[in-house]
């Protein structure tokens, strides 16, 4: 059987929590498709409907309409065929913290049915490919962050499934176990593996994500690559910080006459911006119209919308909220 072009497919996916009337509709008619062999992020403020998503495509929850198919597998009539395809690493790790990384590795490779020589052959090629083999012996309950975490992407490719979902797989560390774990996850990719990702930090969507899908509502209402995304907000932006108060309508002024849309000024940050097209041209003849009017600049530069911003014109819910701190109280995911 040929390898099934997109690794996740789902169309029209529907899901309600609670009575018919008045439940939570996490999700409402859904449509998402991952292509084989890349990383997809999916972003949306809380309550959208993300882990819902995960939960129906790892077939730990029953849609209530619509299909969808992971590794070519129909998730509700082939649940079990499913899950020998796919590996799951939640918010929190899964490892015990008791016994060693070796020791949970073959543990989990047993519950996995694999004979005890395999199991530990297994072991030792995923503490290799981890970076955890100096560590093996130590404690989970031992290791940084980062390492519980590789440990825990370890344990979900002991049967190297071609799908892998991440729920939030960074939540609470700092920025250098989140490294780790990214690079983890490019290694992962690399060798073939899909993987489907649900995060909490724009920037990490940004580095990781080959396609992103923006969910809202319990619907997609925007998808695509990073840079196409954030194409949608205009192209570059010319931002120019003065030195003096004064000079703020001068430099509004300077940089219209540039822009190829509307000025933004900002008093308190003594910033003005605007989107401009000609890259190079644009910030050369701004740095020469402000030098001859004598507007005195602390800085001047061009840049790209990010991704954050890109959030914020979607949902109007802004990178806060896909942090934890908007959630609606009546769009709470509620586990199945």
């Amino acid at each position: 059987m040929a390898e099934p072009r997109f690794a996740v497919e789902a169309e029209g996916l529907r899901k309600r929590y609670g009575p018919a009337r008045g439940g939570t509709r996490a999700l409402d008619g859904l449509d998402l498709r991952v292509p084989a062999g890349t990383v997809h992020g999916l972003l949306g403020p809380n309550g959208a409907g993300k882990t819902t998503a995960v939960r129906v495509l790892t077939t730990l929850t029953r849609p209530d309409g619509g299909t969808a198919r992971v590794a070519g597998r129909d998730v509700v009539r082939e649940a079990a065929e499913v899950r020998t395809r796919i590996g799951l690493v939640g918010q929190h790790a899964a490892v015990d913290e008791v016994l060693g990384g070796r020791q949970n590795l073959v543990m989990f490779g047993r519950l996995y049915h694999l004979g005890a020589a395999r199991a530990r052959r297994r072991a030792e090629e995923l503490l290799e490919r981890f970076g955890l083999t100096e560590a093996a012996d130590r404690p989970a309950g031992e290791y940084s962050g980062g390492m519980r975490r590789r440990l825990d992407l370890a344990a979900s490719m002991i049967l190297s499934p071609p799908v892998l979902f991440l729920d939030e797989p960074t939540t609470g560390l700092d920025p250098r176990a989140r490294n780790e774990v990214w690079d983890a996850i490019r290694t992962l990719v690399d060798g073939g593996t899909t993987v489907l990702l649900t995060t909490q930090y724009l920037e990490e969507a940004d580095r990781l994500a080959d396609g992103i899908s923006v969910i809202d509502h319990g619907r997609v209402i925007a998808e695509g690559a990073p840079d196409r995304l954030k194409a949608r907000l205009g192209g570059d932006r010319i931002e120019v910080v003065l030195d003096d108060p004064g000079a703020l309508a001068a430099a509004a002024e300077i940089i219209g006459g540039l822009a190829s849309g509307e000025v933004d000024v900002d008093a308190e940050a003594l910033r003005v911006g605007a989107p401009v097209t000609g890259r190079a041209a644009a910030l050369t003849e701004a740095v020469r119209a402000l030098d001859d009017a004598g507007v005195a600049v602390a800085d001047i530069g061009l840049r790209r919308p990010t991704l954050d911003e890109v959030f914020l014109h979607l949902t109007g819910s802004g990178a806060a909220a896909a942090e934890g701190t908007g959630a609606r109280a009546d769009e709470k995911e509620v586990p199945a």
